[in-house]
């Protein structure tokens, strides 16, 4: 059968199971996927998309949230790959949102894995690429195979992917472990051993994780068989000294869930819940389940009767070390050996891992965003970074959409309501950029926030609880407008609990180095990087800047949308910007130059005094 036909057919067969045809062969996690690809993704069967890759910045953002998993997980994929690799499959490492943030293939085939999209940067989420191992391992929170013509879009039928799903401690998805070929055996159950390999990775990824998390709290781990609890265990919990559980793996949420007996799903009560609820021991008897005791007799009831092996892990001894504070990846990517902007990294980054609301200054276009988004990663709060410009939207608008409203709050609302910005950041940070400009009505609701840990939708008046961070930002000095009463005092003291102030472009000496960061931010993996010759080298270290990194993103923008070769000219770079003069930003001699030209204008008056 070609190629084509093969093409029609499966789009045939899509079309059928979308339409509600009675005979499908097809598993159902497979054809309620296809039902979500064109129901809620809007896809089209018949439109084939190749694979997308992110560029180069945004996949180190999608890596930098999940530093630490990735660091952890590394030798499991590593160890996995080597089980795999003369089978020619390839293993990816996706974030919860479907990005491939790690992975290990063959070299040898590195055009076609990446034409396919088994590739470091290729987004597998459902909405982008239909039906597949690791958007529908998203969705369900189950290990699945798709496998060929399983896929949605015909461009991947080709392919077998096996996914499985990795919980961070708390019980969210963290990420997803892929193994995935290029071709392999027509029948399905050819990947049943893959599948079961999988399993077993993701699960101890999920005991290094938990391990590497809570070392300075209690660890249970948990097994049915006596010979595999210390070498092997099925599950592991953290207790605090108070025996409440503090944290978990996956498996260990189902197995407490089964004990109280309810439905992992619903097991959210499970954190913060005492030990006790679950096995009759007491957090003082751990010490007794250490190695010191044969395995055999480490044994323990759960309160429905089931026996389990136990090995407790005594908390490792706090160390106290004084020493500087290490800059995190996402605060040192912002600048290059520029002794001001390590100054303020150095700070942000011990700030950062505090729930401190921090205040951000600098002048207009200097990065304040740029630094607020670091801080963001550098704090590994899980929730979104939320956003908004408090001189940009209307104040009739800006109440609203930062509250929230119920629904029939005002005429023109939706029928559901709305969440606002700041229960959407919850658990994550929400970043107030001008927030010198908020109307002084608005900043009293927002020191209700800050202080009460909760918000009151627009018409509603049940509160909501939120846990946020707030970051603001303004180029204005914020002191001045408290003292002509267009801030308020107790906002301001508030919101600044750290001050970072961003120096402004001028006074780098990175300004090269930032242009062709800028100047080739969003190159595709195959594509060479842009450098500038030596005349625009020395006009960007001699120009004064007024936009600061604005106006030069703007500038990088022109010369790579103008230029035509691998070398930005004079002639390609923008030429409303050699008009402006170096504007000294010294003051002595600002004030040198007043006091000549002064002089100059005063001179016969200054020849009498001097008589």
């Amino acid at each position: 059968m070609s190629a084509s036909v093969e093409i029609a057919n499966h789009i045939r067969e899509v079309q059928q199971v979308v339409d509600g045809a009675e005979k499908n062969e097809r598993e159902s996690v497979i054809t309620d996927s296809w039902r979500r690809c064109i129901d809620e993704y809007h896809l089209d069967p018949v439109e084939q998309k190749q694979a997308y890759i992110l560029p180069h910045g945004e996949l180190r953002q999608h890596q930098e949230r999940l530093d630490k998993l990735i660091r952890t997980a590394r030798f499991g994929l590593e160890e996995l790959y080597r089980q795999v690799a003369s089978h020619h499959y390839v293993v990816l490492l996706t974030d919860s949102d479907g990005v491939t943030v790690d992975f290990l293939g063959d070299p040898a085939v590195d055009h076609e894995l990446r034409k396919s999209g088994l590739y470091l940067g290729s987004e597998w989420s459902e909405a982008r690429a239909g039906t597949c191992g690791v958007g529908s391992c998203i969705y369900t929170g189950e290990a699945l195979t798709v496998h060929q013509s399983d896929h949605f879009d015909a461009t991947h039928t080709p392919l077998t992917c096996t996914a499985a799903p990795i919980f961070d401690v708390d019980g969210s998805l963290a990420a997803v472990l892929d193994i995935s070929a290029l071709h392999s055996p027509e029948p399905k159950a050819s990947q049943a051993m893959t599948l079961q390999l999988l399993q077993h990775c993701t699960r101890r990824v999920e005991m290094a994780n938990l391990m590497n998390s809570f070392r300075h709290q209690w660890i249970v781990r948990l097994s049915r068989s006596p010979a595999f609890v210390d070498v092997d265990p099925e599950c592991a919990l953290a207790l605090n000294h108070s025996g409440q559980i503090l944290g978990m793996t996956h498996s260990a949420q189902q197995v407490l869930a089964a004990i109280a007996g309810i439905k992992w799903q619903q097991g959210t009560g499970i954190l913060g819940a005492l030990f006790s609820k679950f096995f009759e021991i007491d957090i003082n008897d751990l010490p007794t389940f250490s190695r010191a005791l044969p395995t055999e007799e480490r044994l323990i009831s759960a309160i429905n009767g089931d026996l389990w092996f136990a090995h407790a892990v005594a908390p490792q001894k706090v160390t106290i070390r004084r020493r500087v504070p290490a800059i995190s990846a996402a605060l040192a990517a912002l600048y290059d050996r520029d002794p001001v902007m390590e100054a303020m990294a150095t700070k942000a980054s011990r700030l950062a891992t505090s729930d401190l609301p921090l205040l951000i200054t600098g002048e207009t276009g200097s990065g304040k965003e740029y630094l607020a988004k670091a801080v963001h990663l550098t704090s590994q709060r899980r929730g979104h970074f939320v956003a908004i410009n408090c001189a940009a939207i209307p104040e009739t608008l800006i109440e609203s959409e930062l509250f929230g409203y119920v629904d029939g709050a005002f005429t023109g609302a939706r029928s559901k309501g709305k969440k606002g910005l700041i229960e959407q950041s919850d658990g994550g940070t929400l970043f107030l950029d001008e927030i010198g400009d908020m109307p002084l009505a608005l900043q009293a609701r927002l020191l209700r926030v800050l202080a009460e840990n909760e918000v009151i939708p627009v018409g509603g008046t049940q509160p909501v609880s939120v846990s946020l961070r707030i970051v603001a930002a303004t180029h204005q000095d914020l002191s001045e407008r408290v003292s002509v009463g267009k801030f308020r005092q107790d906002l301001y003291y508030r919101i600044g609990g750290g001050i970072l102030n961003v120096p402004p472009l001028r006074q780098r000496n990175d300004v090269i180095w930032l242009a062709e960061k800028l100047l080739n931010a969003n190159n595709s993996n195959d594509e060479a990087d842009l450098h500038l010759n030596d005349s625009v080298v020395r006009h960007l270290t001699s120009y004064h800047w007024p936009g600061n990194i604005r106006e030069l993103a703007n500038a990088m923008a022109f010369a790579r949308a103008y230029g035509r070769g691998p070398v930005v000219e004079q002639n390609t770079y923008p030429n409303n910007f050699t008009k402006r003069k170096t504007v000294i930003p010294c003051r002595k001699k600002k004030h040198q130059i007043l006091l000549r030209r002064w002089k100059r204008a005063n001179g016969i008056f200054l020849r009498q005094l001097a008589i």
